[in-house]
């Protein structure tokens, strides 16, 4: 069997992996029409494995979509949130009350924006996330965070339903009674004593160790988050304006088509009165040739009556 991400592509065409990839890229009122195209295709190349696979596929819940459009649109974003979450996984397993309360607070804040953000990608894609839905946007990404499971799952990017976290990180009471429960013992053999403050101190240097990578880690994607918004915020400014001269320049082309559909009017109507004068002068032309021709027959006429009068 060929591992997840490596090429299905042969003579045929077909791909499996990027079918699924694409699948679940497309917008959920499209997904089920797609996956049928989808699985026909891989049938027609002669893949029916793949075809029973693409068919299976399931559409995910719009919860599930937004986290996978997320994942998709903000690709250096959703690395450093994973980098953020290994560092977190590993930090909390030996954190003081202080250093966890901190981390926390990063935590909810990572969260907060990238929530914030696959509601605005679903809302520019034309679907509106409502407040349970972001709930359950939320609650996938606290997964993310601490499940290495719902971390590959995530990057991935085929999602079909909210992950729910397995459990919460430990809370601050909980670290003080960890380290409580890691201490010696008040009367320990000196030579126990020593060897259990020199693991103390070991532990706590690994601990601050892994809790500056954490607070870096933790600031750096929330800095990547800083600089993606403002960058999102200017394309939305020159988005609007772009559409706003766009409907101006719209306008400018309606009034256009309207005075050239007037001024078409106005020459062919000119261009019957042209025709209706050149026919009128014709005649005109023609009446007088013959006008013309009996004054001079009248003309020699009554010459000749003259010269004859005795």
């Amino acid at each position: 069997m060929q591992a997840k991400g490596s090429s299905r592509r042969d003579s045929s065409g077909f791909d499996v992996e990027a079918a699924l990839d694409e699948l679940y890229a497309t917008l959920p009122s499209a997904f089920v029409s797609r996956r049928e195209e989808l699985a026909a295709a891989a049938r027609t190349a002669g893949h029916s494995d793949d075809a029973r696979r693409v068919h299976a596929a399931r559409r995910p819940t719009l919860g599930a979509w937004a986290v996978n459009l997320l994942r998709r649109s903000r690709r250096e974003e959703s690395l450093q949130f994973l980098q953020l979450g290994l560092a977190l996984r590993e930090a909390y397993s030996t954190l003081d009350a202080a250093g966890l309360k901190e981390l926390s607070a990063q935590r909810r804040r990572v969260i907060t924006v990238l929530s914030r953000q696959a509601t605005q990608l679903a809302r520019e894609a034309g679907y509106r996330l409502s407040d349970s839905v972001q709930l359950e946007v939320e609650s996938t990404l606290r997964a993310v965070l601490a499940d290495p499971d719902a971390a590959a799952r995530f990057t991935a990017g085929r999602l079909e339903s909210a992950l729910t976290p397995p459990s919460e990180f430990p809370t601050a009471a909980n670290a003080v009674a960890t380290a409580k429960k890691a201490r010696p013992p008040a009367s320990p053999a000196p030579p126990t004593r020593a060897r259990a403050e020199n693991d103390l101190a070991r532990r706590r240097r690994e601990h601050q160790q892994r809790l500056e990578q954490a607070r870096e880690a933790a600031a750096e994607a929330q800095q990547q988050l800083r600089t993606r918004r403002a960058a999102h915020d200017a394309a939305q400014a020159a988005l609007e304006q772009a559409r706003e001269r766009h409907h101006q320049a719209q306008n400018a082309v309606t009034a256009a088509e309207r005075r050239l559909g007037q001024a078409r009017e106005n020459l062919q109507q000119a261009d019957r009165d042209r025709r209706r004068a050149e026919e009128a002068h014709r005649a005109s032309e023609e009446a007088l040739v013959l006008t013309e021709g009996e004054v001079r027959k009248t003309s020699k006429k009554a010459d000749r009556l003259t010269r004859s009068v005795p």
